[in-house]
């Protein structure tokens, strides 16, 4: 309690300016992680969040 006391101007001046950014960095994070997958009738659709490599030799990883 007492090192709360003693370091409160840079604790709570650090506080200030964390929650403002955690705010701003939760917003843009939120904003651009949706997928759109459409199709159509009858078809098998497979929708990857990362990147894929289809094909090549069974000693590729």
């Amino acid at each position: 309690m007492e090192w709360i006391i003693q370091n409160k101007e840079w604790l709570f001046s650090g506080i200030a300016i964390a929650i403002p950014l955690a705010i701003i960095g939760w917003f843009f994070s939120s904003r651009g992680n949706s997928q759109v997958q459409k199709s159509g009738d009858n078809s098998t659709n497979i929708q990857i969040g990362g990147n894929v490599k289809i094909g090549g030799k069974k000693d590729d990883k």
